[in-house]
Parts: structure tokens; sequence; C-alpha cells
């Protein structure tokens, strides 16, 4: 796309925002500037670019589309999800602020926040958005309200206009961790959050090789000071991983199409299935969240938990029975994951507590690649059968 050419659909966007050939050498796809430091006509002047941790032009390019696909002003990025978690609520927030984080939320995020931020003096609650009102929720001092939706690994669905008003109401700002429904699905921003999230490992990325995470904004004084932390901390992404993570932007809106029909179809199968206690997939009609996020997402993707009938021995044969379906952390790649959350991806939170927010023993979180359905049923359908004992 030539440049001050407006991208309007997504795949557009997805495709060419903050992305124009090389002026060198025409190059179509940006390139990967792999390069430290930058020559300067004399001090002080320069091209845009002097240090790689401050700025780098793959960097900018990747930062640039993801703003547009989340309809944002501003967006940066970060060495990982977490580092992009830590550089905003450091710079959001200061010791002794109030923070209110959902109750299920990414076991990193949790760890994060109650063993590395809270020895520090940040203050944090942690709360069922769907069952407390959003007055008791979000008290008056609070100062940033943290929440996923859908939540990770129950797939809790919040209301998110309804926080960002509370929130606002007592001074607050709201960050939302769109990671499960990336930007395809739901942008949080023109809910009238103030700040959205993504670790870019998962569905941005969509390939599972590469780590990253980003931050979006619409208000220009905060992003300013988020550049300034990203900068003075350096938590960075280097420029191969800015360029993996540009391309596989490129298919975002088809493999979430992909990831959608496989998903819907798993869920039918697994709503019908006897050995299969309960599942979670908000864009079910069964599912609690169901008319808000018909009202706040466009769809959703390939993320679906479910309870298997039984105990955690039988749990743990069936992850490890599937053949298709790779027992691994992790999600959003092209290739279909299985795990248990409460001994894999939030095994850091404690027992009584996991128990309390609903994330059983038995529970097992799927992310749905982009295979062919057949195979994929096919493989959940031998894990069932494996499995009994």
């Amino acid at each position: 796309m030539k440049s001050g050419a407006p991208p309007e659909g997504f795949g557009t966007r997805a495709i060419h925002a903050g992305q124009s050939p090389d002026p060198s050498t025409g190059a179509v796809m940006t390139p990967i500037f792999q390069v430290s430091t930058y020559a300067q006509q004399e001090v002080g002047k320069h091209q845009g670019y002097e240090y790689s941790r401050t700025d780098n032009p793959t960097r900018t390019a990747l930062q640039g589309c993801l703003a547009a696909l989340e309809g944002a002003a501003h967006g940066l990025v970060f060495a990982s999800g977490l580092a992009a978690t830590d550089t905003l609520v450091r710079t959001v927030v200061s010791p002794g602020d109030h923070v209110v984080c959902g109750d299920d939320v990414y076991g990193g995020t949790y760890r994060l926040f109650d063993k590395v931020l809270r020895p520090h003096g940040f203050q944090f609650s942690f709360v069922d958005f769907t069952k407390v009102p959003m007055e008791q929720a979000i008290p008056e001092g609070t100062k940033l309200v943290w929440l996923e939706s859908p939540t990770n690994p129950l797939l809790k669905i919040t209301d998110i206009r309804a926080v960002v008003t509370r929130a606002h109401a007592v001074g607050a700002q709201v960050v939302v961790d769109n990671t499960f429904a990336s930007p395809y699905f739901q942008n949080p921003l023109a809910l009238g959050a103030d700040f959205v999230l993504h670790s870019t490992t998962k569905y941005l990325g969509g390939h599972s090789d590469v780590v990253g995470g980003t931050v979006l904004t619409n208000h220009t004084a905060a992003y300013e000071r988020l550049k300034f932390h990203q900068n003075a901390i350096g938590a960075v992404p280097g420029p191969m991983d800015c360029f993996l993570t540009l391309r596989g932007l490129k298919t975002l809106h088809v493999r979430m199409e992909r990831h959608q029909q496989n998903a819907r179809a798993i869920v039918d199968f697994l709503l019908d299935h006897p050995e299969v206690e309960r599942v979670y997939y908000p864009l079910h009609e069964s599912h609690p969240g169901y008319a808000i996020a018909r009202s706040q997402m466009s769809g959703f993707g390939g993320m679906i938990s479910f309870e298997l009938k039984g105990d955690l021995a039988r749990a743990r044969r069936f992850v490890a029975m599937t053949k298709i379906f790779t027992l691994a952390e992790s999600l959003g790649g092209v290739e279909s994951l299985i795990e248990l959350p409460a001994a894999m991806t939030h095994a850091s939170i404690e027992p009584e507590k996991r128990k309390a927010i609903g994330i059983v023993d038995g529970l097992i979180r799927l992310s749905v690649g982009i295979e062919d359905l057949p195979d994929l049923l096919g493989d959940l359908e031998q894990a069932f059968e494996a499995s009994r004992a």
C-alpha cells in the first residue's frame, strides 16, 4: 500500500498498515533491520533512529500495524506479554495504589501481581466481574481495573462497557487483555477501555515461533510515558521477533475464521458427548455470558475449555492420549494444543484459590488449530476411548 493510502478493511490493514515498500530497495516485505545503532549526520541529528533499544524500523512497522488493527492511535511492543503487563502497571499506577483484577486470569498475570508487585506495595483485589455488582467490585479509590474477557481458562464474559462506566466514575483506568479474542473479533478501545494488551505470542503471531507482547492506547500522554519506560526498561523484542509477528498478522483474519469454524464444531461434539461434564465456549447459546459476548464480540475463535467426567488421573490420561492435539502450554497457533490448567498454565495459583474460582483438576483447555476438522474430531474421540480406565 502506498504511503498515505488509508487502509479500510481488517484484512487490508493486517497486510498493509504501518508498512510500505522499502524506499531503498522496493522490497514489499518490511526488512529485518538487524542493527543496534545508526549513523548520525551530526551530533543529535539522525533519520529518526539512533539506537535499537529505543526504536527500530521493523519494530516501528509492527507497532503501526497493531495499532491499526485495534483502532488505536498508539502501539508499543515488548519482549513478552508479561513484559508488556509489568511495564503498563508500573507506568499507570504506583506502590500503594489499588488495582482491581479479574479473578480468572492467566496464571502468569496472577503470579506477577501477587508474587512480584504486591511485595513492592501495589495493592490488588481479585474479583469475579460476572457475579459481584460493579459498585462493590470497583470501589472508590481504585486506580486501575485489569480484566480479561473472555477469561483464561474459564472463558467468562465481562461486560466491558459496564466496567468502563464504573471505573471511569471513580477515576480509574481500564486495561483489557484481549489475547483470547484477538482484534479481529473484539476491540475494547471502541468499548471505552483505556488500554488493550495482547500476548502477541498467541493469535497475532499465530505460528508458535515467537514470543512478544503489545500495549495499545488512544491516550497520547500515557503513550509517551509508556514509550519512555519501554526505552528505559529495555524489555523490547528484537527485529527478527518483530518480523515474524508482522508476518503472522498478515493471515490473522483468515486464521481466526478457521479457528472459529473448527471450534464451533468441536463444541457441538463435546456438548453431545456423555463423558463431558461441562463445556465453556462464549459464543454458544448455553454459555451464561452469551448475550454480552454477542453484544461486544463479532466472533470468538478457537479456545474451548471443558470438564471431563472422572478424576484427575483420567484427565491426565486423556491429554496424554491425543495425537494431533499437542500437550503443551500456550495457545493461538495454527496447530491444535491441549493442556490441564490446574497442573500447567495456572499451577502458580494456589490450589484453594483455583478451586474457589472454578479451575477444577479435571478442567481441560483446548486451543483449536486450523487442521482438517474430521482429523481433530477423530483425535478427540480416540482419546476418550484410550483414556478409559
